[in-house]
């Protein structure tokens, strides 16, 4: 079975950039590439059972198991010790990520408080949008009764999109609610 927005994705959305942006090939159309779901905990370098947790919600989030990112070197500062787990990411690709995006668009982002849109600005030049969630008890597969600590976590999207405008369009066309 194929994923609710892939096929929306082209039936409706590679006509309509076909059409906006005149391209002669159906390949030229931009297309999501691979999603990247981040999040960093600090606070695991005094409660490493933080980390745990945050591994196992973030499971939960996306449907496959995250990896475990390490301190690349030691900073007094911060009590940050070269190799210390302090954070953990997934890279989605393919109908797991079209499940993912479909659910964040239209389940999850319209249950965070004092919602207001995506900002436009948040693209990097080449088409890739990142974005901040401040809660990640906004996605229904946590449980809330059992979360210790809320955590934030950053999205990434990554796009085959040349351009801002053209990442913007594509975004906008699969649902992403942006601001005004």
């Amino acid at each position: 079975m194929r994923p609710r927005l892939l096929e929306r994705y082209r039936k409706d959305v590679v006509p309509r950039l076909s059409k906006e942006f005149s391209y002669g090939n159906v390949h030229q159309v931009p297309k999501l590439e691979k999603i990247v779901v981040n999040i960093g905990l600090g606070e695991a370098t005094q409660n490493p059972k933080l980390l745990d947790n945050a591994v196992v919600e973030l499971a939960a989030i996306t449907g496959q198991k995250p990896a475990v990112r390490r301190a690349r070197k030691s900073i007094a500062n911060f009590k940050l010790r070269q190799g210390q787990r302090i954070g953990a990411m997934v890279t989605l690709r393919g109908d797991r990520m079209w499940e993912f995006f479909d659910r964040l668009v239209s389940v999850s982002l319209p249950r965070v408080r004092d919602f207001k849109g995506c900002s436009p600005k948040a693209f990097d030049g080449r088409g890739n949008y990142s974005l901040g969630i401040r809660e990640h008890i906004i996605f229904p597969e946590v449980d809330y009764d059992k979360v210790e600590k809320i955590v934030g976590l950053n999205v990434t999207i990554c796009t085959t999109a040349r351009t801002d405008a053209e990442g913007r369009a594509l975004l906008a066309h699969l649902g992403v609610p942006f601001r005004q």
